[in-house]
């Protein structure tokens, strides 16, 4: 799977169809348009240990490239320790692009050190230089290339044989005029192997390849700098590591893009299953959430389900009939994205005409809470099965709202016994009972929250219902409460993608998006790795 992202762009000289569009999803559109421009760039990628760059490049060579017209050039691992190491290679068709420059240094100096290009054969080769040099002659070249540029490369062949590099600049050539796209990996591997200096080696790909022959080069850099060879470059991307909370998180910047519109800098990444992914891109094929009804998903015994599939296996199975569950949500982190967590929840509960009463946070409104629900459950089961306390109302039209401030002590008693009641129904079902513990301590003081939190959260494991806490950053009773919780569980923002851990049970980092394939309110988790 954010705000400022630019919308996908198919790459100019690559053919994409309406399904296959969403290949791209993973990698941040801002790349894609940037690798969508005329002609060639020429990218960078660099970063520490570990940080994810093969693994991005061989995404990009997936998500963008087209067979036979795009190549990854490994100097530093074996094709057979890339399949152990990324088994989705193995299809025929990412085979014929995965290249090992080992296994080509040695083809070569059995076939004498000549590398040859079977499919030109020499009379057509110095028809068409003739013809590029006519063409050249008068100051242009007009059309598309229909060869590889050699002139810096054959300046470093003079010092030394590179056979991996010329069978690239060959399969290149073969694929002219069309795009071609080239991963290698890494630029130490072949300058340190060379002898050269990485500097005129990545000038030589820059003006034979990206300027001359309409190629779209991916250098990944084994460094976290690139030492003074960005300028020579049109694009550079950094990804970092770092801790957060005792728990791995990867960041991808986006340093430089050229003559391309950067509207997010930073993207969350993860590695899960060997693929790369950055986080927090809106998916276009899943979009606005709809008027669809909700399908409950079946609460495995002793457990309420989440409504996500994820967050239940997370949990085994769910949340715990008669539970009380904490969340602390981050002071960058905005109601829509938590609530990207609880809505499934709640339409899981009101599709089995079981109710909600919710205490709803500072900033949050009744009215936003319906028009969420109504989407997928019909308005009159939101209106008679929850009830929401607003202990700033004095009157209101809706059935739903409790004004609270009208009543005194016994009256918002005997209110809450008839809300309870509601949200129960006929036949007396458990319901949902979220409160956001900020309005309770704004507007009565920590010591009398704290006591009143008691008294429900026994009452709410009493009766088997379900309990979810909100917390915000700073408040006094949070200590209190967190005791009593049976999970603990913190939202935050992490790079403009809305992430959950647990603290209890301890977990790694979750992003929270919307399900790809349903589209929202259904939502995944999706674990930073």
């Amino acid at each position: 799977m954010g705000s400022g992202t630019l919308a996908p762009a198919v790459p100019h000289g690559f053919s994409m169809s309406a399904s296959e569009g969403s290949t791209v999803g993973g990698v941040p559109t801002e790349v894609v348009s940037f690798l969508s421009g005329k002609g060639g760039r020429s990218l960078i990628i660099k970063g520490g240990a570990g940080t994810g760059k093969t693994t991005f490049g061989l995404e990009l060579l997936e998500r963008i490239g087209q067979p036979n017209r795009s190549y990854y050039l490994s100097t530093r691992i074996g094709d057979e320790a890339l399949y152990r190491q990324f088994p989705w290679l193995k299809t025929t068709e990412m085979r014929t692009r995965v290249l090992d420059a080992a296994k080509l240094f040695l083809d070569a100096i059995q076939a004498g050190g000549k590398v040859r290009d079977p499919e030109l054969p020499e009379p057509e080769q110095r028809k068409v230089r003739a013809a590029r040099e006519a063409l050249a002659s008068f100051g242009q070249e007009r059309g598309p290339p229909t060869k590889v540029d050699r002139t810096h490369l054959q300046a470093l062949l003079k010092r030394s044989p590179m056979p991996e590099v010329e069978n690239i600049y060959n399969r290149i050539e073969r694929a002219l005029p069309e795009k071609t796209l080239l991963v290698l990996d890494s630029l130490e591997g072949v300058t340190h192997k060379y002898g050269l200096e990485m500097e005129e080696f990545v000038m030589a790909l820059q003006k034979d390849l990206v300027e001359g022959s309409n190629t779209d080069v991916v250098m990944i850099l084994e460094k976290p700098e690139a030492g003074g060879i960005e300028y020579l470059v049109d694009g550079l991307i950094s990804i970092q590591r770092e801790e957060l909370d005792e728990r791995r998180v990867r960041h991808l910047r986006l340093e430089k893009l050229r003559a391309t519109n950067i509207g997010r800098a930073r993207y969350a990444v993860t590695l899960d299953g060997g693929r790369f992914e950055a986080l927090g891109i809106a998916n276009p094929h899943t979009g606005a959430p709809g008027q669809t009804s909700w399908k409950p998903v079946p609460d495995p015994e002793r457990y309420y389900s989440t409504g996500i599939p994820d967050f239940d296996k997370l949990l085994g199975g769910g949340f715990r009939r008669g539970s009380f569950n904490a969340f602390e949500v981050d002071v960058n982190v905005g109601i829509d994205d938590y609530y990207m967590l609880f809505t499934p929840t709640f339409l899981n509960f009101l599709s089995q005409s079981r109710g909600i009463i919710a205490v709803l946070a500072a900033g949050d409104s009744p009215e936003k809470l319906r028009e969420t629900l109504v989407r997928h459950v019909q308005p009159n089961l939101f209106d008679t099965r929850v009830r929401i306390p607003d202990y700033t109302a004095s009157e209101t039209e809706d059935p739903y709202i409790l004004p609270m401030a009208r009543y005194g002590r016994d009256e918002a008693m005997r209110a809450m016994v008839t809300a309870e009641k509601a949200a129960a129904g006929p036949d007396r079902k458990p319901f949902v009972e979220y409160m956001a513990f900020d309005t309770f301590e704004s507007l009565m003081g920590d010591q009398v929250a704290i006591r009143m939190y008691f008294t429900g959260v026994a009452r709410t494991k009493h009766v088997g219902n379900l309990g979810i806490g909100l917390l915000k950053p700073g408040l006094l009773v949070s200590s209190e409460i967190l005791n009593m919780m049976d999970t603990y569980f913190r939202i935050i923002n992490i790079d403009n993608a809305p992430c959950i851990y647990g603290i209890r049970p301890r977990t790694t980092i979750y992003a929270i998006s919307p399900d790809p394939e349903k589209g929202a309110p259904h939502a995944v988790l999706t674990p930073i790795v």
